[in-house]
């Protein structure tokens, strides 16, 4: 069974950092792509990140991209976005999802991130 464990959330002022990890199990981890995808309240789903099965090849929204960073640890099966210069438009439930031919087919429960002064 394929399970995406997020962890990582909380609260933090303007400007500050966290760092999310994603725990999978169930599949062959470095097979896959993987995904951070948010939603802000109220509003859409929003791709924020994607990298490759072996970590090279990273991608991000303009809207993150210089603050955010995308890594994974393929011994370990975890999966992490670091997030850093946070603002108040970052606040969102985060979710990894696993990339299947450009599908997210499985997705974690989120985590939220709430950013405020």
């Amino acid at each position: 069974e394929v399970q995406l464990v997020e962890s990582g959330g909380g609260s933090v002022t303007p400007g500050g950092s966290l760092k999310l990890s994603c725990q999978a199990s169930g599949f062959t981890f470095e097979n896959y792509a993987m995904n951070w995808v948010r939603q802000a309240p109220g509003k859409g789903l929003e791709w924020v990140s994607s990298i490759n099965g072996g970590g090279e090849d990273t991608h991000y929204a303009d809207s993150v991209k210089g603050r955010f960073t995308i890594a994974r640890d393929n011994t370990k099966n975890t999966l992490f976005l670091q997030l850093a210069t946070l603002k108040t438009e970052d606040t969102a439930t985060y979710y990894c999802t696993k990339d299947n031919n450009d599908e997210y087919d499985y997705w974690g429960q989120g985590t939220r991130v709430t950013v405020s002064s």
